[in-house]
């Protein structure tokens, strides 16, 4: 029987340590600041304080009361008005039918001046696009998020979270525990994301899937979250006793 030998935290050097540290710590400060993102992103399209799981249905399945411009505009967006009348503009432009020549004659003005500076695709591209008349009627007509936004969106989110994910599991697998619980635990925050993704489409048209995005985006979360806080203690306060 041969006896391979495995890297362990117990086997790296000091520098290794500090720097598998800082890239933790670091990436769990970036998830605490997207988590922030996303409550202020999507809290309020209900017209009411705080993130629920009506503001989720109401972004990827739309509202049967309000397009998805209208409900931003009661709520998330209100705030942003410089001029708190403009929201009644807004709305009556959408009740009139959100015309090309009433965009350019009364709403381009308001939108330029309170929401282009975030709302654009260089800044944040996860947001609609408020420059232009295309990307202010797609959210002025339509309840729901386009699948083209998903789409968009949701290959960003793949490629970046998924380099995120492999670093640190990279990292996870130098811990010292049983082989089978590692190679689940790796697996589990990819399948999370995976079905996340997935479940943005499917809420397109099944409103309740809402759930499954919430609850896939949360497992991912904990489980890379637990393999950071896990990893980080076995680098500086956990030790193996010698076997005989």
């Amino acid at each position: 029987m041969t006896n391979e030998r495995y890297t362990r935290f117990k086997d790296i050097s000091i520098s290794e340590r500090i720097l598998n540290t800082v890239f933790l710590l670091t990436i769990g400060l970036g998830y605490i600041a997207a988590l922030a993102n996303l409550y202020y992103t999507h809290q309020g399209r209900d017209g009411k304080a705080g993130l629920t799981i009506e503001d989720v249905t109401i972004y990827y399945h739309g509202s049967d009361e309000q397009t998805r411009l209208g409900t931003a505009i009661n709520g998330i967006m209100l705030p942003n008005l410089k001029v708190k009348s403009d929201k009644d503009v807004i709305l009556a432009w959408i009740q009139s039918g959100a015309d090309e020549s009433g965009y350019e004659n009364k709403i381009a003005p308001i939108l330029n001046r309170d929401c282009v500076m975030c709302h654009n695709p260089s800044v944040n591209p996860s947001l609609p696009d408020l420059g232009n008349y295309k990307g202010v009627s797609e959210v002025a007509h339509s309840g729901a998020v386009s699948t083209a936004s998903l789409i968009r969106v949701s290959h960003i989110h793949l490629f970046g979270i998924a380099f995120i994910l492999f670093f640190v599991g990279k990292i996870f697998l130098l811990c010292d525990i049983n082989v089978y619980v590692k190679r689940v635990a790796v697996i589990i925050p990819f399948a999370a994301m995976l079905l996340d993704t997935l479940s943005w489409f499917i809420t397109q048209s099944v409103p309740s899937f809402a759930y499954v995005v919430v609850l896939s985006g949360a497992l991912m979360g904990i489980s890379m979250g637990l393999q950071v806080l896990l990893s980080v203690y076995q680098m500086w306060f956990f030790s193996v006793s010698p076997k005989d």
